[in-house]
């Protein structure tokens, strides 16, 4: 796993503002469902979808399945390289991400967020 995440191939799966967004949505919270990712970034379903498979083929992402939802975490494998690359990332670019993190935040705690989105 950790051996084909070179800088390269890191930063080719990040190479796209969603992604980003995704990542560090992901990075900022542990775990969150496609739902829950929709409506932070405003976007469809089946765009988030879309860039969640490719992050999660590059090996950045793992899911998991509770019922009918889908839920993305940061790779338990992934180099701790890439996760300081992840976090530095976040703290430095707050302001960045807030209008996502805000709309994330406003679904308030899971049990909340599951009857507003999933």
């Amino acid at each position: 796993m950790a051996d084909h995440l070179t800088p390269t191939t890191v930063f080719k799966c990040l190479a796209d503002e969603t992604r980003v967004r995704l990542m560090l949505l992901v990075t900022r919270e542990e775990e969150l469902c496609v739902c829950e990712l929709t409506c932070a970034l405003d976007e469809s379903q089946p765009k988030v979808s879309r860039h969640l498979a490719q992050l999660r083929n590059c090996g950045l992402l793992e899911d998991r399945r509770q019922g009918q939802w889908v839920y993305y975490r940061l790779h338990p494998n992934l180099p701790d390289w890439v996760v300081d690359v992840l976090k530095t990332t976040l703290e430095a670019n707050q302001h960045w991400l807030r209008p996502d993190a805000k709309r994330l935040d406003v679904m308030g705690d899971r049990p909340q967020r599951l009857s507003a989105c999933c």
